[in-house]
């Protein structure tokens, strides 16, 4: 259910009361220049029964039908009939902008120009769209409007959107938040995660999908809209980080000594991915896969006169990788011996 229904189910369409049309009045309406004096005089000529007005029962301020009162009060009548609105005050003049979108005499252009600025300031954690949707404008005028009239408001990190639930305003710090949350309780349930970090539980999904794949938390396409990140927002440090908490060591154990099987651990591998030694040397490792995947083709494709060439080649490469194998596995036994001491 939208925002507006929401809101607009708080006035029973089947309750109509005839009210003392003198208990009424007209203020705090979004019409900038007040009653349309030729309306008045359409709706008053009418022969067509007009349509109960909508009241803000605490203020009795008329909140739709400013219009039909007035005829009401020329036409001498004693009483209007009447739907009462018992919400906030905040929330009557939201309705009154809907209202007068949507049916009568449309809001003017700066009528509903005002009254988003007004409904940013009142309702600051409703989305744009949401904004937009009740005054008839559109999602990017409400955002430069919202600029323009919070500037004293403290920024909030979320927005309700049209269907009532809390998104954050950055999808990819919500995304962010859930990583650490699910790096650091692995077991927390997602929709937990999802509640906690503002976001959708097929988005949580996705980000630990993320986490333990190595993948970004944050999908490409919301890394190029998304604003610059803040101290406590994402860098690029994160994402190896939390990925590595959350696969955990078991990411590595009862590997297959196959390469195919080892080379696709590695490609899964947050402290490989997400460092540029270490995709490069994933390149390589992969230019090395498809070499061992056309040994034949290659060996009958070289020509008779380069042969010789490359194989001295081929093996000063392969005495460089024995001696970086070496050397890395002097580092890991170093490492090893200094976590079992």
């Amino acid at each position: 259910m939208s925002l507006e229904e929401e809101i607009g189910r708080q006035v029973p369409e089947d309750l109509v009361h005839m009210i003392p049309v003198n208990s009424l009045s007209v203020v705090d309406y979004p019409r900038l220049e007040g009653e349309d004096l030729e309306h008045t005089q359409l709706l008053l000529t009418s022969e067509t029964t007009l349509p109960p007005i909508l009241v803000h029962r605490p203020t009795m301020r008329v909140i739709d039908g400013m219009h039909r009162l007035r005829v009401a009060r020329l036409r001498a009548q004693q009483e209007i009939p009447a739907r009462f609105f018992e919400g906030s005050e905040a929330d009557a003049f939201v309705l009154a902008v809907q209202s007068n979108v949507r049916h009568g005499l449309p809001l003017t252009l700066s009528d509903r120009t005002a009254a988003a600025a007004r409904i940013t300031q009142s309702h600051p954690q409703w989305s744009d769209r949401a904004i937009a949707r009740v005054s008839g404008l559109s999602p990017k005028t409400i955002a430069a409007i919202r600029r323009r009239s919070t500037e004293d408001i403290p920024p909030s990190n979320t927005r309700i959107g049209r269907d009532g639930r809390v998104r954050p305003i950055n999808a990819a710090e919500g995304r962010v938040r859930a990583g650490r949350l699910i790096a650091a309780n692995p077991g927390m349930p997602l929709r937990e995660v999802a509640k906690e970090a503002g976001i959708s539980v097929g988005t949580a999904h996705d980000v630990r999908e993320r986490l333990l794949s190595g993948r970004d938390l944050v999908p490409a396409r919301s890394r190029r809209t998304a604003p610059a990140a803040g101290p406590e927002e994402r860098t690029e440090e994160d994402i190896p980080q939390l990925a590595a908490r959350a696969a955990g060591p078991t990411a590595l154990r009862g590997r297959d000594r196959n390469p195919v099987a080892l080379l696709q651990i590695l490609r899964k591998d947050p402290s490989l991915r997400f460092t540029e030694t270490g995709r490069a040397l994933l390149r390589l490792f992969d230019a090395q896969a498809q070499v061992v995947q056309k040994w034949d083709r290659l060996v009958d494709s070289v020509p008779q006169h380069c042969a010789e060439m490359i194989v001295d080649l081929a093996d000063d490469y392969a005495r460089s990788w024995h001696e970086f194998a070496a050397q890395l596995r002097t580092v890991a036994h170093d490492g090893d011996r200094r976590i079992s001491g």
